[in-house]
């Protein structure tokens, strides 16, 4: 199987792999604590390898090259997409555990899976990766800020503030920083990107394994749930048409070509789920639900993407004579 069948056929893994961590734990009276324990190494080391198939080297200068495609996918998802996720947590239950877990997932976009994602929509996929490192660092300095003023919560952000900060040092910075060691003149190197090339397979199998062993452990939090967990359903399937609308306005807005609007719509539409998921693991008690949140959104995001590879590239961004914008190529 080439990496190429494995990347077009992961959203099948994933759903395959979350459907069956649910039979298990629905099963399951208790789930062993090994597996709590051993979704921390899973992580960091399923966003060491996503992010080494990041070049983080060279693209910080072609991502800021082009102005007019980098003020639509920061001002689209730094500005009007959470300004959209502080109307829609407003409209939620009054749950404290629910209203964090959506801020979590939906105020930073996704830097990995949304690139496969444009690449079979028919996306600029150059434009999406030299955007990447650029989401990247501006959601770790935004989304602190973030959580302060909209999450009503900064007692409890200020007492679990030091989980917080362990997450993100330990399983996000950690494995951002090796995966730059890693890459660090691979291309002289021919061990090193041999070594590259083996990471590039692991994405999809850990994922898998990593979504499985949430859905296990976390089926009885769903259930327990219930009620509270379909307006979180219904913010995040609102959620995932309004990104898509948004980002057909901006594209016209910024004069963008067919492929660049593309990019805005996978990366509008695609949430960082995995990489908030350690600060939801990171809550204290009385915020367990947050969790399920997050496990809930991206679920919900991959049946969303399966409907976007066909919404995308024929309805909302359909093939057409593009005039050429300074910067657009």
């Amino acid at each position: 199987m080439s990496r190429l069948i494995l990347e077009k056929f992961q959203i099948l893994f994933y759903l395959s792999a979350i459907a069956l961590g649910l039979g298990i734990g629905s099963l399951a009276h208790t789930t062993p604590q090994v597996l709590d324990t051993l979704l921390w190494p899973l992580l960091g080391l399923l966003l060491y390898s996503t992010f080494t198939q990041v070049p983080l080297e060279g693209l910080w200068k072609q991502g800021l090259a082009d102005q007019r495609f980098l003020w639509a996918a920061v001002t689209g998802n730094f500005l009007l997409l959470p300004l959209l996720v502080l109307l829609m947590t407003s409209l939620l239950p009054d749950s404290p555990g629910l209203r964090l877990g959506v801020l979590l997932v939906l105020l930073v976009p996704c830097t990995d899976w949304f690139i496969t994602f444009t690449q079979l929509g028919g996306g600029d996929t150059r434009r999406a990766i030299a955007f990447a490192p650029v989401s990247l660092l501006l959601q770790m300095l935004c989304l602190p800020a973030y959580l302060w003023f909209f999450s009503g919560e900064s007692a409890m952000l200020a007492s679990t503030g030091h989980n917080m900060l362990l997450a993100f040092g330990g399983l996000i910075l950690l494995p951002l920083a090796l995966a730059y060691l890693t890459r660090k003149n691979a291309h002289q190197s021919r061990k090193r990107q041999t070594l590259l090339e083996g990471l590039g397979w692991l994405p999809v199998p850990l994922l898998s394994i990593v979504v499985c062993l949430i859905a296990i452990t976390q089926v009885h939090v769903v259930l327990e749930a219930g009620a509270l967990l379909l307006p979180a359903a219904l913010a995040f399937i609102a959620f995932l048409v309004v990104a898509a609308l948004a980002a057909r306005l901006m594209a016209h807005c910024f004069r963008l070509p067919v492929q660049q609007g593309r990019v805005l719509a996978f990366s509008y539409g695609t949430r960082n789920s995995f990489v908030v998921l350690p600060l939801a693991l990171a809550l204290p008690q009385g915020y367990e639900l947050a969790v399920s949140i997050v496990v809930l959104q991206s679920l919900i995001e991959l049946f969303g993407m399966v409907l976007y590879l066909w919404w995308v590239p024929t309805r909302l961004f359909p093939p057409g004579p593009q005039k050429a914008h300074p910067g657009g190529e």
